[in-house]
């Protein structure tokens, strides 16, 4: 029997399963859709599908780091019971060993891609089925590939069994890994958004800017306006900049400071390139 377009769209408004799945089902009872349906609830893709729609907020992050490379995959459920489970943890730690032999950090190919631990089967559809193992919703939500340079220095936190990543890349020495990590604990509690203050857009600048303003008393001369504005946004960017920030464990310093003070203590001129810090529900 031959299927038709029509068929596949009302067996997918019907099961919610994909396009292709439909067909093959559809193939397989000879154009039935109950058969089809049936079919469909026996391979666990009708119960999967069904489950997708539902939000997943909890979670946790894993990673893969070697010499060349580091991998991050963000996954997520509907309940920290699934997310501590051992299944969704092997398969997390799993995805983040996919992210590395693909090197590459784009979802969608990702999702595409051929599993590699069981032929004829893609990353999507190995998720589907632990979906069906699980019972619950469950996503990857999150992929990061960054490759090494050979003259920096990276520095991983995994804080609360997951559920906070932070990476740092310090420029200027391949021996500082540990005080990488350091500042990566800092990102952790602390949550900067930018690395430095010109990495803020100008729109959120120029927000801040009318907001400092909106807040001085009326009457001021121009220069002391411009300096009173100048101070609220230094504090602002003292706020929500990495290099900006108070160390967390030494408030007498900066972040840019205690950098500089490392630097000559190794007698290398080291520097922040790039911070990364992944939250689930954040």
């Amino acid at each position: 029997m031959s299927i038709t377009p029509q068929m596949i769209k009302e067996l997918r408004e019907r099961t919610g399963v994909g396009m292709i799945k439909c067909k093959e089902a559809l193939s397989e009872s000879n154009g039935d859709i109950d058969e089809a349906i049936s079919i469909l609830r026996k391979a666990g893709v009708v119960s999967a599908a069904k489950k997708e729609s539902r939000e997943a907020k909890e979670g946790a992050i894993d990673f893969v780091e070697n010499s060349e490379a580091v991998s991050v995959v963000q996954m997520n459920a509907e309940t920290d019971f699934v997310v501590n489970n051992d299944k969704f943890r092997a398969f997390l730690h799993e995805m983040a060993e996919e992210v590395m032999a693909e090197n590459s950090g784009d979802l969608e190919s990702f999702m595409a891609k051929s599993y590699s631990k069981e032929a004829g089967k893609s990353v999507d559809e190995k998720r589907k089925e632990l979906i069906a193992v699980l019972g619950e919703n469950i996503l990857i939500s999150k992929i990061i590939y960054l490759k090494k340079s050979e003259n920096s220095s990276y520095g991983i936190y995994s804080h609360m069994n997951g559920k906070i990543f932070t990476m740092v890349e310090i420029e200027g020495s391949d021996s500082e890994a540990d005080f990488a990590r350091e500042i990566a604990m800092h990102v952790a509690a602390e949550a900067p958004e930018y690395l430095s203050s010109d990495e803020v857009p100008a729109d959120i600048k120029a927000q801040e800017e009318e907001i400092a303003k909106s807040r001085v008393p009326a009457g001021k001369p121009a220069e002391i306006v411009d300096k009173i504005v100048s101070g609220k946004m230094q504090a602002f960017y003292n706020g929500i900049c990495l290099i900006n920030q108070k160390y967390i464990k030494d408030s007498s310093t900066s972040v840019l400071d205690l950098v500089k003070a490392r630097g000559k203590e190794v007698s290398k001129e080291l520097k922040i390139k790039s911070f990364v810090r992944l939250q689930i529900g954040g």
